[in-house]
């Protein structure tokens, strides 16, 4: 029976919250092996002058852990 480890990161970009999840899981793909699934728990944003300059998603990262 499989293990499977949470993991919770923060990924951001400049161009959407889409992209901004798939740098997090970029991001945790060069070190962890295994990713199955990820859930967005929330979507931010950083505002200046009245416009978005940076959208942020924090998400888990779910992935087998191999014994």
């Amino acid at each position: 029976m499989p293990v499977v480890k949470i993991i919770e990161l923060i990924g951001s970009s400049p161009d959407s919250w889409n992209d901004a999840v798939e740098n997090a899981v970029k991001e945790a793909a060069k070190t962890v092996k295994n990713i199955k699934g990820v859930h967005v728990k929330r979507c931010t944003a950083k505002v200046k002058d009245n416009k978005i300059v940076e959208y942020r998603a924090d998400v888990k990262i779910a992935f087998i852990v191999e014994r």
